[in-house]
């Protein structure tokens, strides 16, 4: 395994992690759902390139819109949450209230 490799699939466990133990405010969930996608985005970009194939490099560009289809709904969510319920700690969202 190369350094890249290990560099993408850190970035990636890390950004798990903080995902399952850092749920406090919604803005925390969205950043290490971002920074997932975006090392989805770097190592899949990178792939093609080692192993010499070139039609596969549509894949990176379809899982940078799906990443800001992505960020744009969970900001649309922030945004209402914070005006329902005043803040965006996620213990305050609750699905049985609604």
């Amino acid at each position: 395994m190369s350094f890249h490799h290990l560099c993408f699939y850190s970035a990636f466990s890390l950004s798990t992690l903080g995902l399952a133990f850092h749920r406090a405010h919604l803005v925390s969930a969205l950043l290490c759902l971002e920074s997932m996608m975006l090392s989805m985005y770097i190592s899949l970009s990178i792939w093609p390139v080692e192993n010499h194939t070139t039609p596969l490099t549509i894949i990176p560009m379809l899982m940078l819109t799906f990443s800001a289809c992505e960020a744009g709904t969970g900001l649309a969510t922030l945004v209402a949450s914070t005006r329902t319920h005043g803040s965006d700690h996620l213990h305050n969202l609750n699905l049985l209230q609604c």
